[in-house]
C-alpha cells in the first residue's frame, strides 16, 4: 500500500530528524509510535509528500513521489491518501456534509454525487443528522468524525493519521478510532497513525516505535529505521 526506502530528513540547520528509515505498510493498521521530537509526524508528512525527504523514496499504491512537482505530489495525495489530523481541520464556512464532500469535487465528481456519498458514509459514522451544520455547531468529537469521513470519502489506499483522538476525551477518542478503524479496514484502506497513547497504539496490527533502534517486523511487512 505504501512504502518508504532509506527515507532521511531533517530541517535547516538541525540534526536529521529521520535517518535512512525503512517503512512497508500492507492493508494492515501501524502505529507509530516514539518520545515527542522522534519523528512521528515528521514521518507522516514525508509519507502524505507534503514534506520533500533530502533522500530516499515513498510509493504509495504503486505511485512513487520521486521526481515529482508540488502538483504531481499533491495528484497522488488527493487520489490514493487520505489524511486525519489531530484537530479536524474542517472548513469553517463549509457544513461537515460539504466538508467530506470535497475530497470528491476535487476529484471531479459533481456536487450530487459527491453529496450523496458524503451522507452515507456520515450516516455510516453516525452524524448524517448533522449534515448541514458548520464545524462550530458541533462538538469536536462529532467534527473528528466528519474528519474521518473526510478522510475515507474517496477510498483511498492508505489512511495517514496523526494523533487523531490526541484533541478528544479517552471515551470519545475510543469511540472515534473505532469508528476510523473499522471504516478504514472495511474498505481494505492501511492505515498508519502516529500516537504516544499507548491504549491506541494497542489497537494497531503493528507498532513500529521510532524511538527505538530495534523495530519489529511482522508477516511480509517491514520497518527499520537507526537515529
Amino acid at each position: 500500500m505504501i512504502e518508504a526506502r532509506g527515507l532521511t530528513f531533517g530541517f535547516p540547520r538541525e540534526v536529521d530528524v529521520l535517518r535512512d528509515v525503512h517503512l512497508a505498510v500492507a492493508d494492515e493498521v501501524v502505529a507509530l509510535t516514539g518520545p515527542s521530537g522522534s519523528g512521528k509526524s515528521t514521518l507522516l508528512l514525508c509519507l502524505a509528500g507534503i514534506l520533500v525527504p533530502s533522500s530516499g523514496t515513498v510509493t504509495v499504491a504503486g505511485h512513487s513521489f520521486e521526481g515529482l512537482d508540488l502538483e504531481g505530489r499533491s495528484r497522488v495525495r488527493r487520489e490514493h491518501l487520505g489524511l486525519v489530523f489531530q484537530f479536524s481541520e474542517l472548513i469553517a464556512e463549509l457544513t461537515l456534509a460539504q466538508n467530506v464532500a470535497l475530497p470528491l469535487e476535487l476529484l471531479g465528481a459533481s456536487s450530487r454525487e459527491a453529496s450523496r456519498r458524503a451522507i452515507a458514509l456520515m450516516e455510516e459514522l453516525g452524524i448524517a443528522e448533522l449534515s448541514s451544520r458548520y464545524p462550530a455547531q458541533v462538538s469536536g468529537g462529532q467534527a473528528q468524525r466528519a474528519a474521518v469521513a473526510r478522510g475515507l470519502v474517496h477510498e483511498p489506499a492508505v489512511i495517514l493519521a496523526d494523533e487523531p483522538t490526541g484533541a478528544l476525551d479517552s471515551t470519545t477518542g475510543a469511540v472515534v478510532l473505532d469508528l476510523l478503524l473499522g471504516a478504514a479496514r472495511r474498505r481494505g484502506a492501511a492505515v498508519v497513525m502516529a500516537t504516544h497513547d499507548r491504549a491506541l497504539a494497542a489497537s494497531a496490527d503493528r507498532i513500529v516505535d521510532l524511538g527505538s533502534l530495534s523495530m519489529p517486523v511482522h508477516g511480509a511487512s517491514e520497518a527499520s529505521a537507526t537515529r
